[in-house]
């Protein structure tokens, strides 16, 4: 896909369509992989580079530039010989975006040899769709853009990257693994590769104790934990959990710990509001799966404990806790913090949501 504004559920659909044909051996004379997200640029072009020549071949036949090193002109030359052995020569360039004259390859692309693919990684951000390099390779080769998921989508990608390796994962562990790592996906896929070859034979689920273990991060303190501990109006947990923060600073950011609280307090406010327009304005209630559409949630039984939390907090404490919520957001960050520790900023949240 390469054309009008495209998400990160779109790549993740392109990432698995080529894939395919490369399995299938279906190969295009020119890839432009390219967007933030290195993952599937990565993934993709190490699929090529394993794929089109046979390991015997790969010597003679397969040449690889970095950007930082070379130069356009150089590039088109080398695309422009014939290969030593084999049917095809494969000329990849990595980090294109640092290549000296890029714009240059237009020469080449505009047309390319039969006995040439080259695979071109430009990183961190797209080429420019209105360059003459962008269309020629639009008209006659393929090009891929991978974009970054929101903090909502990663979830998914999650627990398909895992379904996908032959193992399942929980809410709870899905959840201790993102809040730890992040979406940056390169860094999960990372981590998960490491854990998944540290599994015993056999086993076809990760846990929370498997994560404790291989990954470092703790199963009984966490975001998770502490949400859950918030929500259930736990006051003792809660602040056992932040004081467990407080002595591991790195792992547990505040800011990160305000955006996990704030996301769920969001959700609840949806579904109190969704039953307000059902009691007072005759709409529809919505099913399971419609509110799992609407919050962005991928877990039928995530949806039904959400809708009992729920009913245990009003829509106007829950307006009061997202302002508390924005208020030390912004102290996270250093404003108006009075000197207080992100130890005090975040014992004093939860007391000021608890009590």
């Amino acid at each position: 896909m390469a054309k009008g504004s495209i998400k990160f559920k779109d790549s993740v659909a392109d990432f698995e369509r080529i894939s395919k044909d490369i399995k299938g051996r279906k190969f295009s004379s020119i890839y432009l992989l390219m967007g933030e997200e290195s993952y599937f640029i990565d993934s993709l072009c190490d699929q090529l580079s394993n794929s089109i020549l046979d390991p015997a071949t790969q010597s003679f036949s397969q040449i690889t530039v970095y950007g930082k090193d070379s130069e356009a002109g150089l590039v088109v030359n080398m695309c422009r010989q014939v290969p030593m052995m084999g049917k095809f020569q494969v000329v990849i360039v990595k980090e294109a975006q640092q290549l000296r004259g890029i714009e240059k390859l237009a020469l080449y692309t505009k047309k390319p040899s039969p006995s040439t693919i080259l695979i071109i990684c430009h990183k961190d951000k797209g080429l420019d769709k209105r360059s003459q390099l962008y269309k020629s390779i639009l008209s006659g080769g393929l090009i891929f853009e991978s974009i970054r998921p929101r903090d909502y989508e990663i979830a998914t990608w999650l627990t398909q990257f895992i379904n996908s390796k032959g193992l399942t994962i929980d809410s709870k562990s899905s959840s201790m693994l993102i809040d730890y790592l992040g979406t940056n996906i390169s860094n999960i896929s990372n981590e998960l590769e490491k854990l998944m070859v540290s599994l015993p034979s056999g086993v076809k689920a990760i846990t929370d104790g498997d994560i404790e273990k291989n990954i470092g991060i703790s199963k009984e303190f966490n975001n998770f934990e502490l949400c859950n501990a918030v929500l259930s109006k736990n006051m003792m947990r809660s602040l056992t959990i932040a004081e467990h923060f407080a002595h591991n600073p790195k792992n547990n950011p505040l800011l990160v710990t305000i955006m996990a609280l704030f996301g769920q307090f969001k959700k609840i406010f949806i579904v109190n509001y969704l039953n307000w327009q059902t009691r007072y304005r005759g709409a529809a209630v919505p099913s399971d799966m419609e509110l799992m559409s609407i919050l962005k949630l991928n877990n039928i039984y995530a949806i039904r404990e959400l809708k009992q939390v729920a009913t245990t907090w009003n829509n106007k404490k829950v307006f009061e806790v997202l302002g508390l919520l924005r208020e030390y957001d912004a102290k996270s960050k250093g404003i108006d913090t009075g000197g207080a520790t992100d130890r005090e900023l975040l014992r004093e949240l939860l007391l000021k949501i608890l009590i």
